[in-house]
């Protein structure tokens, strides 16, 4: 595939035609990569912005990629390219100009726009596309494509990334997902500004660490937040969130993970277990359970014994213990550290051990000082615990926009407390030196931290004794500084920080509820137990490990599901039918199907093949989602023959005169293609200069 040949000068569409990637519906993975880096970095040679790239001629060259990709391209694994793209760009070292960047935005952007004209049914096939493993070369010749079953791993940033379906890499550790996707995009091969394309090498495909990723999951790990944030990705989010496109379409050993709408009469019933919302829903209850049994062991304190309330709030903690390990094994530390609710989750565990091991200790010294201790530790989970359960409200738009300001002010305010270490600790050294016959280190450490909160008149009082001639000048200083410059000058930045933020905090909402929406859904393990019920398996199928087989052991773990969590599928039931009996039974995505959602390969008939500035009256091509309509050549009442993609033939509607209307709407179509064609000329001129 060359794309390097400059056609003659002559025609220019054929000049922007040559130089449009050609990628085949059957391309590789790695050879779309390759294709859309060669005409990125051909074509974005100016630094913009991502602003400048989406409203001004800066953007021609993108405009026209979207309009090749919307008529030409029906790879499935365009998306996942086109963010993997993405990462690559923003992972190069910075360089002055900002190309890098630049490159990337123009991905980010053609991703979202290519998925804004094609059919919403295309898009979700097209973001939930899951990047096929590579075949391994070894003796055997052929790979084992069911390696899923085993470990039950998930694909967004898995703890474990086997190099082959049966042997899987000891070395790899948690968060070591991001490092090796690093080493991936570097070994694409692309040197912007290169005149050569790197030869692809198949046995060393550098793209093997994306496989099993879907588009939503690469953007995630791409920092697309812009592109999380459209509307039409949000759409299929939103649909992930209240189990409408969903991952498992049936409880069994032979079932297989595959993104698929939503079908009530076809789909099992525990297979919404792992809808997000009931995931999210069932933790709000375990947390108030939780908080319950905390508060009922405070209040009974019983320094002597264990009580049946302390039994109960050890279960509920090594419960919740080992759903956050999973969650962690199974995320990985990179996705696991964006969501801010798990800092508080992590302290709740550290502080629950350090009462569970000093409450030991108390009881066998029999000492009551130190069950004391013990207790007083515990009173530290509520900072924490009542937080938590109330996390629920960051799943709101207004709440979940305020997070993300509250954490980067807090971020500004812990790096501008070092400036005021420093000079705190400057006048501190200064202060005790001249008073130390009147004033001991902490006796001064806390008056200089009450001048500091406000107390100034506390340093007016006591200045003469620290020292009559530098005492008041000294004291003077320190109070102007810390009250006046320091404090107003921490005002300031914390405004700029909020303003700054505010404006981009519904992007850092929607990534963070993004990221929860795919941990929760995407994963590849099949069973999904709800805390404290995730203690059984644990306990009892965990040590089979050793004599049973996967198949074996995944049966068994279905089975064990099926009984104790039938009373939850039966409330979700109870749930969904009432839901359905109160606003109907109509779905955001009831036009699209329900159906498989699974890629055929051949995409053509059911996408919209138009041109985003192509004349609607004039458009010969249209969706295969949609009807066609023939129009007879014939004056007076029109009739349509109505051809659907299944039923040809079959129907006919017969419409009213509309001939002014038509009229009036063809003239108006013709004075927008007139006024489109005059601004890109435009655009184009000033491009050229």
């Amino acid at each position: 595939m060359s794309t390097k040949s400059r056609p003659p000068p002559g025609s220019n569409q054929e000049a922007q035609s040559s130089q449009l990637p050609a990628i085949g519906p059957d391309d590789s993975f790695v050879r779309v990569v390759k294709a859309l880096s060669v005409y990125i970095v051909d074509e974005i040679t100016l630094p913009s912005t991502f602003e400048q790239l989406r409203t001004t001629s800066a953007g021609n060259k993108i405009r026209l990629l979207v309009e090749h990709l919307v008529l030409n391209c029906t790879n499935p694994a365009l998306i996942n390219a086109l963010l993997t793209l993405k990462w690559h760009f923003s992972t190069l070292e910075v360089d002055d100009r900002g190309l890098n960047e630049t490159r990337a935005n123009a991905c980010e952007i053609v991703a979202w726009r290519f998925l804004t004209q094609v059919s919403e049914r295309d898009a979700v096939d097209f973001c939930l596309y899951e990047l096929p493993p590579v075949q391994p070369r070894g003796e055997d010749g052929h790979a084992n494509g069911n390696g899923e079953s085993a470990d039950e791993h998930t694909n967004l940033l898995p703890q474990i990334r086997p190099r082959s379906a049966l042997a899987p890499t000891a070395s790899d550790r948690p968060g070591s997902r991001r490092v090796d996707l690093l080493r991936s995009v570097s070994g694409i091969g692309i040197v912007p500004g290169g005149e050569e394309q790197v030869e692809i090498d198949e046995e060393e495909d550098p793209t093997t660490s994306f496989t099993g990723l879907n588009g939503l999951e690469i953007a995630a790990v791409a920092d697309c937040k812009k592109f999380l944030s459209q509307r039409i990705v949000q759409r299929i989010i939103t649909g992930i969130w209240n189990g409408d496109i969903t991952f498992w379409q049936s409880m069994s050993t032979n079932a297989k993970k595959k993104p698929q709408f939503y079908s009530k009469r076809k789909s099992d019933p525990f297979t919404r277990l792992r809808v997000p919302r009931y995931i999210k829903v069932f933790e709000v209850l375990f947390f108030a359970t939780f908080l319950a049994l905390y508060y009922a062991v405070l209040v009974e304190r019983n320094p002597y014994h264990v009580t049946f309330l302390e039994i109960c709030l050890y279960i509920w903690l090594a419960a919740f213990s080992y759903d956050e390990f999973s969650e962690f094994i199974d995320a990985g530390s990179i996705f696991y550290a964006v969501d801010i609710w798990n800092g508080c989750d992590v302290i709740i565990i550290l502080i629950g051990a350090a009462f569970l091991i000093t409450r030991y200790i108390g009881l066998a010294q029999d000492s009551i000082p130190i069950t004391d201790t013990a207790f007083d530790i515990l009173s530290l989970e509520a900072l924490f615990m009542v937080p938590r359960i109330c996390s629920l409200l960051s799943l709101h738009s207004y709440f979940g926009t305020l997070i993300p300001c509250l954490k980067e002010m807090a971020k500004d305010f812990v790096k501008f407390m070092v400036i005021v270490a420093v000079l705190y600790i400057g006048f501190l050294t200064t202060f005790s030196l001249l008073a130390r016959d009147k004033f001991t280190l902490s006796e001064m450490s806390w008056i200089l931290i009450k001048v500091f909160f406000g107390s100034s008149y506390l340093g007016f009082d006591i200045m003469n004794d620290i020292n009559a001639k530098l005492g008041p000048p000294l004291m003077l200083i320190f109070i102007t500084m810390t009250n006046i410059l320091l404090v107003t000058s921490l005002i300031s930045i914390l405004s700029n920080t909020f303003s700054k933020v505010i404006s981009h905090a519904r992007e850092e909402y929607l990534f963070v509820y993004s990221v929860y929406v795919l941990e929760a859904s995407t994963g590849a393990r099949l069973t999904h137990f709800y805390p404290p019920l995730n203690l059984i398996p644990l306990i009892f199928i965990r040590p089979l490990r050793l004599f049973f087989s996967a198949e074996q052991l995944r049966h068994t773990r279905i089975l064990l599901l099926k009984v104790t969590h039938s009373p939850i599928v039966g409330a979700i039931w109870l749930f969904e039918a009432a839901n359905d009996y109160v606003q109907g039974t109509a779905r955001p995505f009831l036009s699209m199907g329900p159906g498989t959602g699974k890629f055929t390969g051949s995409i053509v008939s059911s996408r919209r093949q138009r041109p985003f500035l192509s004349d609607r009256a004039n458009s010969k091509t249209h969706s295969g989602q949609f009807t066609l309509f023939d129009r007879p050549d014939s004056s007076g009442p029109q009739i349509y023959s109505v051809k659907s993609k299944k039923e040809n033939d079959k129907a006919e509607v017969v419409a009213h005169d509309n001939t002014d209307l038509e009229a009036k709407v063809a003239d108006l179509s013709l004075k927008i293609t007139e006024l489109t064609a005059l601004i890109m000329a435009q655009q184009g001129t000033v491009g050229e200069e």
